[in-house]
């Protein structure tokens, strides 16, 4: 493909000839119960796509519009946009808590502070108490968030890592889902528990993993950078090959991730946040990572993600019920695409995925914002229908790049020592193309209405050109390899011969020198 940056993977990962085809996540009693954990982090996923709907949810209750005086503007704005900045607080921590006490002590911090905050956003007497609860919700799916996904790339059978890390933030919509038709159901209710009823349910994914969270398995490349090595190669032998720490794919991993730890040990010490853009290759990594959480936020769907009913009623469908109805709908459609967009990146690639999600959202934003223009000029009802088709469309399209790639691609384009603080920088870009976007978008509907969709598809048109010309192909490999690719292919051919000659060479014993002799060339 011409005129984009492409890494050729070769084929298949320099592991594939290890892994045992029979080995299925159906089949095996230790695969069934590693992908059960990994369900326990993925709903991590599902509290943040939860939060998001309901407040969408919210604006369409008369109860609640009224127990907090109508917000609008600035406020409602500031209602939204605080649980971003209880986010941003939290991410000076997060990385330092995730990297020194471990993925399930940081999730566990995370999930304990997300119930109290639940509790008293439920309990919200005022507009303040209101919005001091849901910025500890964002405060603490920080240590949540930065450690869930982390957690899933680093304890996922090598087969299945790819498509259950892109799952990761598929699964907003899981959230979403229960949001939006949980407002829908208490709708018709008279009283304040229309809309604390919902705020109630926000808790539930915190409070399961509260309660299962450290049978978890700990994710043995943190293992091997706290020197438990051991531990860590019992984990992997345990859910990867039944306990077996002489299988041969077991012992892939298991030096890979230690040439990779080891080959980072020199500048370990020196590792801080300078170190994100310190190099030739941190810079390109840290160019799509920024561009990439930007674009998830700032390409359109913004405005129906948190601002649907304003979005209603520039076309004319201001009745609530029909508002909660569409939304609920919409979430369905979402989570379809985007969990099925998953399973197809190792087939397709990320780059390919990319490209054609961009293209399909330029195209199906230009004619919503085409029909918007014809309903206020002509007030045509069809003109409004349309307008809703292409929504469903342009949801289609960003499903199938930006709901599941933008956490997994970040993740694994970046080396083990720098993953945890790439990942909050990730985040934390994220959270303030949110709160741009939630105080900015109800003010410029409310000032020039459909007008404002135009900026939006000047953005896609620039997203298109970068993605096109600097996402890059990573389908086929490990995460170590991965990693490197940023770092020149010499790095990708020095891990895999330091895993491959330890796994092989089984006969020699030797695996510990080869290991030692890689590093000392290093």
């Amino acid at each position: 493909m011409g005129g984009g940056v492409v890494a050729n993977s070769g084929g298949n990962a320099a592991y594939g000839h290890l892994v045992d085809p029979n080995r299925k996540w159906y089949n095996n009693r230790r695969l069934i119960a590693l992908n059960g954990w990994i369900v326990l982090l993925l709903i991590t996923s599902s509290t943040n796509g939860y939060d998001g709907s309901m407040m969408n949810g919210l604006q369409s209750i008369d109860q609640w519009r009224l127990y907090f005086n109508e917000p609008r503007g600035s406020m409602l704005g500031l209602l939204n946009a605080i649980q971003n900045i209880g986010s941003l607080a939290a991410y000076p921590f997060a990385p330092y808590i995730t990297d020194g006490l471990g993925r399930r002590s940081s999730i566990f911090l995370g999930a304990t502070i997300m119930c109290i905050a639940t509790a008293v956003q439920t309990a919200a007497q005022s507009v303040g108490m209101f919005i001091g609860a849901r910025f500890l919700i964002g405060f603490g799916l920080t240590f949540a968030a930065t450690s869930a996904p982390l957690l899933v790339t680093e304890i996922s059978y090598p087969s299945y890592r790819a498509a259950l890390t892109s799952t990761y933030n598929s699964l907003w919509y899981s959230g979403a889902i229960v949001a939006a038709w949980t407002t829908f159901g208490t709708f018709k209710i008279g009283n304040t528990w229309s809309w604390r009823i919902p705020s109630a349910l926000q808790a539930l994914p915190s409070v399961i993993q509260v309660a299962l969270i450290w049978f978890c398995p700990e994710s043995p490349r943190w293992l091997v950078s706290k020197g438990r090595h051991e531990q860590a190669l019992k984990t992997l032998a345990y859910y990867h090959a039944d306990g077996n720490t002489e299988d041969p794919l077991v012992k892939y991993e298991y030096e890979e991730i230690k040439a990779a730890i080891d080959l980072d040990r020199e500048v370990a010490a020196k590792i801080g946040w300078k170190t994100l853009f310190s190099t030739r290759g941190n810079l390109r990594r840290m160019r799509i990572i920024l561009a990439l959480a930007f674009f998830s936020q700032w390409s359109g769907n913004g405005l129906v993600s948190y601002y649907l009913n304003r979005v209603f009623n520039t076309i004319g469908i201001t009745n609530g019920t029909h508002q909660l109805l569409i939304n609920g709908i919409l979430q369905i459609w979402n989570m379809g695409w985007a969990l099925g967009a998953s399973f197809l990146c190792e087939r397709i690639g990320r780059r390919v995925l990319f490209i054609s999600s961009t293209v399909g959202m330029l195209v199906f934003f230009t004619l919503q914002t085409a029909c918007s223009a014809v309903y206020a000029n002509t007030q045509n009802t069809q003109a409004a229908h349309a307008v809703i088709a292409f929504i469903f469309l342009f949801y289609a399209a960003y499903d199938i790049a930006y709901s599941p790639l933008i956490v997994s691609y970040t993740v694994e384009i970046l080396p083990f020592q720098l993953r945890a603080k790439g990942f909050v920088v990730f985040n934390f870009a994220i959270s303030l193309s949110l709160i741009f976007n939630q105080y900015v978008n109800p003010v410029a509907l409310d000032t020039i209405g459909w007008k404002y969709y135009i900026v939006y598809c000047c953005w896609l048109a620039f997203e298109l050109v970068f993605v096109y010309l600097y996402v890059i192909e990573t389908k086929n490999r490990t995460l170590e390899e991965t990693a490197a690719l940023f770092d020149g292919e010499e790095a990708v051919e020095q891990l895999a011969g330091a895993a491959g000659h330890a796994a092989v060479d089984e006969k020699e014993g030797s695996s510990g020198s080869l290991h030692d002799e890689k590093i000392t060339k290093a």
